[in-house]
C-alpha cells in the first residue's frame, strides 16, 4: 500500500474508525480537539452540520462509533464521544447566528413531510436553505416522533429536544399539528413537488398466547410510553415484568419505577450476550433496582376472576450460541402489570396499494438504499419508515440523502446522481518538534458519568438522571483521545534507513524489513500484527535497499516522535478531513472548522 495515497479509502477507512462508524458521519477527533481547547460553540456546529441533534444525540445514542474507538485497544475502554457531544451542546453559546441563512425569495417548490420525527426534521433542515417550502404533517400536537413519545424526559429532558427541533422549525417549516395523514392519494392531490414520509415503526409487536385479551392490564411497549409522555399514565401496580430485553424494555422498566412500580422484572428469552438493549441501558436499570432474568420464555398470561395475576414462563437452557434450547422447569412470575417490548413494526394502512408504490412481502415500501425514493418517482422514505427500527443518527442520515434526492428531482437532476465525498490531507507540522494538536499519550481513564442520587431521581417523572461531565472530567476524557485523523504519513524518496524513527517510536509499531506476504510479513515486524482487521501501512521500496516501511496502524498511538525525530523529514503528521456533500452544497464550498 501506498503510504502517502490519500485518495486510498481503505486505508482511511481502517484508521478513522469512529469517523466511518457512524452512519451519520462527523469529524470527531477534530470536535473533540475543539472542547479541549474551549471552543464548545465551534464543536457544537461542526457536530451539527452531520448529526443535526448533537445535544439530543448526546444523551440518546445507541453509540455506533464508541466500539471502533481505537482507545478501546489500549485499555478497554472507547473514547467518551457520545457525552463529549454532550458537553459542547450543554456549554455552547448562542447559535442563532451561525445557523443556515433563510432566503426571502422561495425557489417555489413546497415539499411535504409526513411526520415529524428526526428524519422528516433533517430533510426539512437541509432544504429550507435551499429555498424550499416544506410543510410537515404531525398526528399529535407537539412534534419529534419517537424521540419525544419513546424516550423518557428522565433521559431526554423537554427543553432540550425542544431547542433542537426549534432550530429546524425556525427556519420558517409550516408545521400542521393534530394532522394524521389517511391517504397518500389525498396526500397526492395537493399538488406537492415530492413527499417525504418519515413515520416511523409506530406499532409495538404483540404477544399472542393465552390470556392476552383477558384484561386491560397488558400493554404494548412504544404506546404506554406515549401514554406517559402525553400524561395519560402515572401510575403502574407494584408488581410490573417487562418481556423483552431492547433498549425499549430499558426504558418501560426505569419509567415502571417512577410511577409506583416495587418489584419489577425484565424478561429475557437468551442469556445476556445476546441482549438487545445497550450495556450503559442495563446499568442503569439495574442501578435502579431493576431484576434481569434470562432465559425465560412466556408461555401465558395467568387470568383469575377477570384479573390479571402474573405470568407461566418455561425456564429454557441453551447453547452456546443460543440458537437451540431445551426446557428445564416452568415457574409462575405474579404480576400486576405486564408491558410488551418484543420490538417494533411498520404500519401503512394509509398508503393505498393501487398508486405505483410497490410493497415487498413484509408489507414494506421498497425503498432504493441510496436515494431513498420508492419505486414511485418523487416519494421517499427515511428513519424507520424506510427498513424497519434503527436510531435516531440513522433517522438524520437517511434525511440528509433523502434531502439530496428531493433537491436533484425538484431540480430535474436523476436522483441516482450523488456528489462526490471530499478527503483532505493538512499538514500539523508548527515547527522543528511543534504540532498543532495534543500529542501526548495520556493514561486516564475512561471517565464515569454522574447520576442524579437514588432517592431523589424517583420524585418526578422528568428529573434527568445523568448530570453530565464536570469540567474536570471533560479535560481527562478528551485527552484520551488518540487523534486517529492524524496520520503519520511518510515519503519514501527521503528516507535514509537511518532507524531513528524505529528507535524511538514507543510502541514499537514501524519496522524496515524486505517486503513479502501479508500472512508473512506481519510475523516478522518489530511487534508481531495480529489484529488482521487493521490493515498494515506499507510504503514503496526505500532508495537504499529496496526494503520497505512497516507500520501497524493498530499500536500506533500517534505521538508524532518519528516526525520529529526523522533527519530528512519523511515523516509528517497529517490531518485527515471526510468532506461529505449535502443537498446543494458540494464540498468545494464548506467552510471546515479547524483546531
Amino acid at each position: 500500500m501506498n503510504a502517502t495515497d490519500v485518495n486510498n479509502p481503505n486505508y482511511f477507512h481502517k484508521v478513522v474508525d469512529c469517523q466511518w462508524a457512524c452512519p451519520a458521519h462527523t469529524n470527531v477527533p477534530e470536535y473533540i480537539r475543539l472542547i479541549a481547547q474551549g471552543r464548545y460553540t465551534d464543536a457544537y456546529m461542526l457536530n451539527r452540520e452531520s448529526n443535526v441533534f448533537p445535544a439530543i444525540l448526546g444523551r440518546t445514542c445507541d453509540r455506533p462509533c464508541e466500539p471502533a474507538c481505537r482507545r478501546g485497544r489500549v485499555d478497554g475502554k472507547p473514547v467518551a464521544i457520545c457525552r463529549l457531544k454532550r458537553v459542547a451542546a450543554d456549554l455552547r453559546d448562542d447559535i442563532t447566528d451561525r445557523l443556515p441563512k433563510i432566503p426571502s425569495q422561495k425557489n417555489g417548490k413546497r415539499i411535504a413531510c409526513v411526520g415529524a420525527g428526526p428524519a422528516s426534521l433533517t430533510v426539512a433542515n437541509d432544504l429550507m436553505p435551499l429555498g424550499y417550502e416544506v410543510v410537515m404533517f404531525e398526528k399529535y400536537d407537539r412534534p419529534g416522533g419517537l424521540m419525544r413519545t419513546n424516550i423518557p424526559a428522565f433521559r431526554l429532558p423537554e427543553s432540550v429536544l425542544m431547542d433542537e427541533i426549534n432550530q429546524i422549525l425556525d427556519m420558517g417549516v409550516e408545521i400542521r399539528y393534530n394532522s394524521d395523514i389517511t391517504s397518500m392519494k389525498a396526500l397526492l392531490a395537493q399538488g406537492f413537488d415530492a413527499i417525504f414520509v418519515g413515520t416511523g415503526a409506530p406499532r409495538g409487536k404483540e404477544l399472542d398466547i393465552p390470556g392476552r385479551h383477558d384484561t386491560d392490564r397488558i400493554h404494548i411497549g412504544i404506546d404506554w410510553l406515549e401514554s406517559i409522555a402525553f400524561g395519560h399514565t402515572d401510575s403502574v401496580g407494584e408488581k410490573v415484568l417487562i418481556i423483552g430485553v431492547g433498549n425499549t424494555a430499558m426504558d418501560c422498566c426505569r419509567s415502571s419505577c417512577r410511577l409506583g412500580g416495587k418489584d419489577i422484572k425484565v424478561m429475557a428469552r437468551r442469556p445476556r450476550g445476546f441482549f438487545k438493549a445497550s450495556p450503559w441501558e442495563l446499568e442503569d436499570a439495574e442501578e435502579e433496582g431493576v431484576e434481569i432474568l434470562i432465559n425465560h420464555a412466556p408461555i401465558r398470561f395467568v387470568i383469575e376472576n377477570g384479573k390479571l395475576i402474573g405470568m407461566d414462563f418455561e425456564r429454557l437452557e441453551w447453547d452456546a450460541q443460543a440458537k437451540k434450547s431445551k426446557t428445564i422447569d416452568t415457574v409462575f412470575l405474579p404480576a400486576d402489570d405486564v408491558i410488551l417490548a418484543i420490538g417494533q413494526e411498520n404500519s401503512f394502512p394509509w398508503i393505498e396499494r393501487d398508486i405505483g408504490i410497490e410493497f415487498d412481502k413484509w408489507d414494506m415500501p421498497v425503498v432504493d438504499e441510496k436515494t431513498m425514493q420508492c419505486s414511485r418517482d418523487g416519494i421517499f422514505f427515511g428513519g424507520d419508515a424506510a427498513w424497519g427500527p434503527k436510531n435516531i443518527i440513522w433517522a438524520a442520515e437517511h434525511g440528509h440523502q433523502a434531502a439530496i434526492s428531493i433537491h436533484n428531482y425538484c431540480q430535474g437532476v436523476p436522483v441516482t446522481e450523488r456528489l462526490p465525498q471530499g478527503t483532505n490531507l493538512i499538514s500539523q507540522k508548527m515547527g522543528i518538534s511543534e504540532w498543532s494538536y495534543h500529542n501526548d499519550y495520556n493514561p486516564s481513564k475512561r471517565q464515569k458519568m454522574q447520576h442524579v442520587d437514588l432517592t431523589r431521581r424517583f420524585q418526578q417523572m422528568n428529573i434527568e438522571v445523568e448530570l453530565g461531565f464536570s469540567a474536570e472530567q471533560t479535560a481527562r476524557e478528551v485527552l484520551r483521545c488518540m487523534n486517529c485523523d492524524i496520520q503519520t504519513v511518510f515519503t519514501p524518496p527521503r528516507c535514509i534507513e537511518c532507524d531513528a524513527c524505529i528507535d524511538i517510536c514507543p510502541v514499537q509499531c514501524l519496522t524496515i524489513t524486505r517486503n513479502g506476504e501479508e500472512d508473512d510479513l506481519r510475523h516478522r515486524l518489530s511487534a508481531p500484527a495480529i489484529n488482521l482487521t487493521q490493515d498494515l501501512y506499507v510504503s514503496d521500496p526505500l532508495p537504499q535497499t529496496a526494503r520497505i516501511m512497516a507500520k501497524d496502524e493498530d499500536l500506533c498511538v500517534h505521538c508524532g516522535l518519528c516526525a520529529e525525530r526523522c533527519p530528512t523529514a519523511a515523516w509528517d503528521m497529517q490531518k485527515f478531513e471526510l468532506l461529505i456533500p449535502y443537498a446543494g452544497r458540494p464540498v468545494d464550498t464548506q467552510v471546515c472548522v479547524t483546531a
